[in-house]
Formats: structure tokens, C-alpha cells, sequence
């Protein structure tokens, strides 16, 4: 296995050449490594998020006359709730950063697939950050681009009110994403990869985000991507403007911007310090509920990007055909749900995350979702309060758009990955949301998972889902490349619901269960009025 392999030289010295590339704003100094991978770290695509750029629309990067070493990574953008300080490395207002890894052999005229990656943290942080792509280059044979970035998040990213939107740009967490995109468009040949080859990789938000991007202007098609995989997708609350209006103000009113008159609330606001902006960028109750949810700030229907809520885009077919993955885990919401102890802890924990639930809906949503097999450390009805989460906001949209993509004749792959982690079994948690990510990537490139099992016992799994993600970013299909003895990986089509399986040492393709298709109907029913 090269991925193994890799394991032991990418910590070698590095190769004393060091590779450049001369973009039209900026001469990048990357890093080459003896595992025959060159990285571009920390490049800028579009210009500091700074002061009067605060809430606009990403602007082109400044021009750098001498070159600029690309030796480490970029701060990452500012989280909910995190305390500021001014010595920070690891965080800052200041973070529209990217990386570029890519074979050292390859040319302009190398014209290599491209992986452009979308990091996940609810949109409300930055919670993937600085994965390294050298892995899944190797194991590719060195036949991949990969990318990967950081975008504005909590109140610097998606910041709702019509005092922005009438002074700035709303979403601009996603703009900074297509951003990327076009900065893809126009430069990524000069690191040896394929424009017209980028396949688009987005793991919970990010993988929400994926589903942005399909329906991006009503599904307008600008040529940016031909692939698309959503890992763990995300469908959160994502409210009309005047729905969260209360969300600008409580965010102004905490930074010093709440008494002067509305319209110059957004020059106060982009006059005032990051430390003011950061103490102000807090999560709160949604209006009527007493507990904060557990995502706060999220995309808004803005009338242009976001023309209407995602369920009505992918029913109304408004999306771009692009052969796509989508899968999720076994317990997607174990990672986030109240320790209920009771069925009426449950519908106000979904409640407080979905204000429009209604008690029709609480009473439908006790009896889907009934007395379960306890998981260690929790409260008795914490399974149901998982289970009913992870379904209304990661499983059941995957599950929705799968039948959507199939219903206009695109090719779609769904998976449900299995494999169990003993820490996570011990903690409760069964298989939680985005287990996968070490394995696509490779453990030794994803921070914090090198000591994990899949390192050690689930080791065997890590081939079998990197090749075939390698699979599809190189050919559009999970097949082609996949590892030696790994089962077909079949289309997914409503007749038959199929997905495939990732168990360790047995990955096999199945049928959806009856009884998840059952709760899906139910939340695939009433998502566009929840969403609200």
C-alpha cells in the first residue's frame, strides 16, 4: 500500500530544491518532499477580510513583489465563541489562506484531476483545517492535485440582516468558497493541475456547502467543477433574512454598534477592532427557546446565491448534473445531541435547533424515534435524541438528494460507513459523524488521527475507502481504481435504494432499511418548513 509507505519518507529531510510557482499577483516558494510531492502552504486567494472588506464579497488578493514563502500553513478563521488574543498564530480575522499539494514532476502540461476540498465546522468554525493531501497523492501513483482552504465562519461568514444585504454581501462564508473555486479556475494549472478536471469534496458543512455549490444562482452551471462528493452533508437551519434579524442585532448591540442609527450600524461595525468583533461573535437562543442551539450562524436565502431553501432547489431540479457521492455514518448525531433522559427532552432539544417543529411534529417525531438501546454514559433517551438529530440533519437530506440526483438520470453513489473506533464505542457514540475522514485521507495526514485505530486495528479499512475516493476524483466513478478485491461499488436508484457498506473486513453493498426510509419520509416532508 503507498499510502504506507509514505507513512515513513514524508517525515523525512526535505529536498534541498524548493520548488516555485509565479502566479499573476504573487511568486509562491513551496516546500519539496522526498515522498515526490511538492506543497504550496498558506498562499492567499482573495485579499484580508479586513475593515472595510469586513461582510463584502472576497476581493482578488494584493500583489506581493518579492516571492512569498508558502512554508506553513495560514491562521484559520475566527470560531464562534473563541477568546481573542493577540499572540494568536492559529486564528485570525486575517485567514482567507490556501494549500495546493501536487506531484513534484508535474507541469502545466500535466493537466492532472483536481481535489478541491471543503472543510466541515457547522459554519461555524474552521474544523478541518490543514489536512495534508500527500497521502492520496502517492496512493494515486502522483496522478492528483489536491486543495484545501479556509472560508469567513460564525458572525464573519454568514452575518444575516438587510443592513448587510443592503450594505455588503450576504454569505460571504460561501462566496469565499467559490472564490476558491475561481481562483482554481485560473491558476491551479501552474501547479500541474486539470481546470476543466475539479472534483469538489465536502465533509458536514463542507459537504452542505458541496450542496450550495450545485444549486449556486438556481443551479446555473459556470463550468467550476464535473464531480461532486457530500461526506456527512449538512442541512441546518437556514432562515429568510427577516427570521434573523434578531441575530444582527443582539451581534451589534455586543459590539458597540447598537445604539448609533441603522444605516451606519455596518460602518460602525467594520470600524471597530477584531477583538471587539470577536467578543461580540457568540451563540444565543433562537427567538422563543431558552437553550442556544448547536449551530448558530448558517447560510441565509440571499435571492442570488442562495435563491431558496435546498430542499426546494433539488425538488424543483434546480441543480448542476454532476456524477456525485453522498454518504453518511451509522450515528451522526451522537456527537451533538442533549443527554435526554425523557421523550419531551428530545422534542425541546430538537426544538431549540429547529424553532418551527411544531407539537404535531414532536408527537410524530416520539413515536419514530421510541425507547432505544442505551449507550454507555448517556441518559436513556440520548439514542433517540441522537438518532433523530443526525437523521433531520444529516442522513435524511443525503438520502433526499440521492433520489433527486437519480430522478434527472446523473449517476449517484451513496454509502453508510461502520466501522467502529473503540474509544467511540466506549464513549457512547457509536460511529459519529464524519468517522470516515481519516480513512479517505489517511491517518498520518489528518491532525489528531495518527494515534487513532485506523492506524492500528481498522488499519485494513484505510485502502479500501481512500482508493476509492481516488477512484472518483480521477474518473468520475468509484470503480475504475479502486483497490484490489474491493467489492462494485453500485449506483444508487430509487427501485432499490443500494449503498455500500463500509465495515471492516466485510464491506459489502446493502439496501436501505424500510424503517429509516419510513423516518426519512417524514423529515424529507416537513424539511423546507423547518429549515425556515
Amino acid at each position: 500500500m503507498r499510502y504506507l509507505q509514505c507513512l515513513f519518507i514524508f517525515y523525512g529531510v526535505v529536498a534541498a530544491a524548493s520548488p516555485q510557482v509565479k502566479l499573476d499577483y504573487a511568486t509562491y516558494v513551496g516546500t519539496s518532499l522526498p515522498a515526490g510531492v511538492n506543497q504550496f502552504l498558506g498562499m492567499r486567494f482573495a485579499a484580508p477580510p479586513l475593515g472595510n472588506l469586513r461582510w463584502r464579497h472576497p476581493a482578488d488578493p494584493l500583489v506581493e513583489t518579492s516571492p512569498v514563502h508558502a512554508s506553513a500553513h495560514g491562521p484559520i478563521c475566527y470560531t464562534l465563541g473563541a477568546a481573542f488574543d493577540p499572540n494568536a498564530t492559529t486564528l485570525s480575522e486575517d485567514c482567507l489562506f490556501i494549500d495546493v499539494y501536487t506531484p513534484s514532476g508535474a507541469s502545466e502540461s500535466s493537466k492532472l484531476p483536481v481535489w478541491f476540498f471543503i472543510q466541515g465546522g457547522g459554519y461555524i468554525q474552521n474544523s478541518n483545517a490543514n489536512y495534508n493531501g500527500t497521502g492520496v497523492i502517492v496512493e494515486s501513483g502522483r496522478n492528483i492535485v489536491v486543495v484545501n482552504f479556509n472560508y469567513r465562519v460564525g458572525a464573519f461568514g454568514f452575518l444575516a440582516s438587510e443592513r448587510v444585504a443592503k450594505d455588503g454581501t450576504l454569505n460571504v462564508g460561501l462566496l469565499d468558497q467559490r472564490k476558491a473555486l475561481l481562483w482554481v479556475q485560473k491558476h491551479i494549472s501552474k501547479f500541474g493541475g486539470d481546470p476543466n478536471h475539479v472534483v469538489i469534496h465536502g465533509v458536514s458543512a463542507g459537504g452542505g456547502s458541496v450542496t450550495h455549490h450545485l444549486t449556486a444562482f438556481g443551479g446555473r452551471n459556470d463550468g467550476l467543477f464535473v464531480g461532486a462528493i457530500g461526506e456527512s452533508v449538512f442541512w441546518p437551519r437556514e432562515a429568510p433574512i427577516p427570521e434573523l434579524e434578531f441575530q444582527f442585532d443582539l451581534f451589534a448591540a455586543a459590539a458597540g454598534c447598537g445604539n448609533v442609527t441603522t444605516g451606519n450600524q455596518m460602518a460602525c461595525l467594520r470600524a471597530q477592532n477584531t477583538s471587539t468583533l470577536v467578543a461580540a461573535n457568540v451563540p444565543h437562543p433562537f427567538q422563543g427557546r431558552a437553550a442556544n442551539p448547536d449551530f448558530f450562524y448558517t447560510p441565509t436565502i440571499d435571492g442570488d446565491f442562495v435563491r431558496d431553501h435546498l430542499y426546494t432547489l433539488f425538488r424543483e431540479g434546480k441543480f448542476i448534473r454532476v456524477p456525485t457521492i453522498i454518504g453518511d455514518d451509522d450515528d451522526e448525531g451522537t456527537d451533538f445531541a442533549a443527554n435526554a433522559s425523557t421523550p419531551a427532552a428530545v422534542t425541546s432539544f430538537l426544538t431549540d435547533n429547529y424553532p418551527q417543529l411544531t407539537p404535531a411534529d414532536g408527537a410524530r417525531i416520539t413515536e419514530l424515534y421510541p425507547l432505544r438501546a442505551p449507550l454507555p454514559g448517556h441518559a436513556p433517551f440520548f439514542p433517540s435524541a441522537a438518532a433523530a438529530f443526525g437523521e433531520g440533519t444529516f442522513t435524511c437530506p443525503s438520502n433526499f438528494i440521492l433520489a433527486q440526483i437519480n430522478r434527472v438520470h446523473q449517476p449517484v453513489w451513496n454509502y453508510r460507513f461502520s466501522v467502529v473506533q473503540a474509544d467511540d464505542a466506549a464513549a457512547g457514540l457509536g460511529v459519529p459523524h464524519a468517522s470516515e475522514l481519516p480513512a479517505i485521507f489517511g491517518p498520518a495526514f489528518v491532525p489528531g488521527a495518527s494515534g487513532s485505530t485506523f492506524a492500528t486495528a481498522n488499519a485494513p479499512i484505510v485502502p479500501v475507502v481512500m482508493n476509492y475516493w481516488i477512484s472518483f476524483i480521477r474518473a468520475l466513478d468509484p470503480n475504475p481504481h479502486r483497490v484490489a478485491g474491493a467489492p462494485e461499488w453500485v449506483q444508487f436508484d430509487t427501485a432499490n435504494q443500494r449503498r455500500l457498506k463500509f465495515v471492516l473486513n466485510d464491506t459489502h453493498v446493502e439496501q436501505i432499511p424500510a424503517d429509516e426510509d419510513t423516518r426519512c419520509a417524514f423529515w424529507n416532508e416537513i424539511g423546507a418548513r423547518i429549515e425556515q
